[in-house]
């Protein structure tokens, strides 16, 4: 049985409830950036609450997943409008079109080489942008995979997700790609990170597991107490330990390397949790759809 222990868990209202906040990371200001995709804006908020919302171009633009870039600036990806976009802290934005119409971009994160690795989920290409704009796109050997979040692993390849594929890949930066199919049908992963043991971790959406994979490929998978729960997202702590959104059952839970699991019920219901990061301050920040983020002070 997973442990429900009680940790003290607050909510931030930072914008509307149908702006719909989604992904989030920690910024270089040792603030926390998010993006709301329903109303194409991207938010700041400080570890005490102060908000500030930066609106993009085009407000049905969809910015989907963010993280810190390579020059300090955050970058984001608009699936709707197949763009890349670009926020300094001071709130300066500028974006990118990708080469490939309709490319629905969707993960983000930086690589090992000064550059933004993205996925490109419908299109079947993972996609590589430096920070003056200059894109190189490469084919997965899969079609219809919908690569989804991505993450760089301890071997200096990306790897991510395949939604509809139900596999995981991982890129070299010469773009040859290893493809490893998962053990349980339709488990449809989403989020991944790189955890401290040096295997990276993910989440199963459809099947309401947690896997792991090392870097030769070997997969393991741990289920969760609610096979409905619908994990969405994961981000690495700094005391080795996994988090993770679980959107269907409104909770936070935690993976511990060794495969102990804790669930934690955030404190408004149906709140639709999203994107999850580590904090400055050493708590976990998660992004409410309804339209608040969520702090969660580990014990």
């Amino acid at each position: 049985m997973p442990r429900r222990p009680t940790s003290p868990i607050a909510e931030f209202p930072v914008s509307g409830r149908d702006a719909g906040p989604y992904g989030i990371t920690c910024g270089p200001d040792s603030a926390l950036w998010f993006t709301m995709v329903h109303h194409g804006q991207i938010g700041r908020v400080t570890p005490d609450g102060d908000v500030t919302t930066y609106q993009l171009e085009s407000a049905s633009s969809g910015p989907s997943t963010i993280t810190t870039g390579p020059d300090d600036a955050l970058w984001f990806t608009e699936f709707r409008s197949h763009r890349i976009g670009r926020i300094t802290t001071t709130g300066n934005i500028t974006s990118f079109p990708l080469p490939t119409p309709d490319a629905g971009p969707f993960g983000i994160t930086a690589g090992p080489d000064d550059a933004l690795w993205i996925t490109e989920a419908s299109a079947d290409r993972i996609g590589r942008i430096t920070p003056d704009g200059h894109v190189t796109e490469f084919p997965i050997p899969l079609s219809g995979a919908f690569p989804s979040a991505i993450a760089t692993g301890p071997d200096g390849r990306l790897w991510f997700t395949m939604n509809q594929a139900n596999a995981i890949g991982a890129i070299g930066l010469d773009g040859h790609v290893a493809v490893h199919p998962l053990p349980t049908p339709a488990a449809a992963p989403v989020g991944i990170t790189a955890g401290a043991d040096g295997a990276m971790w993910f989440v199963e959406i459809g099947a309401g597991q947690i896997g792991r994979i090392t870097q030769d490929g070997r997969i393991d998978e741990f289920a969760l107490p609610d096979p409905a729960s619908r994990p969405h997202a994961i981000a690495a702590d700094a005391d080795g330990n996994c988090w993770f959104t679980e959107w269907g059952a409104n909770r936070i839970g935690r993976i511990t390397i060794d495969g102990r699991i804790d669930e934690h019920d955030l404190p408004s219901p149906s709140s639709e949790p999203h994107g999850i990061t580590l904090g400055p301050d050493g708590a976990i920040w998660t992004a409410l759809e309804i339209g608040t983020v969520a702090r969660l002070t580990p014990r």
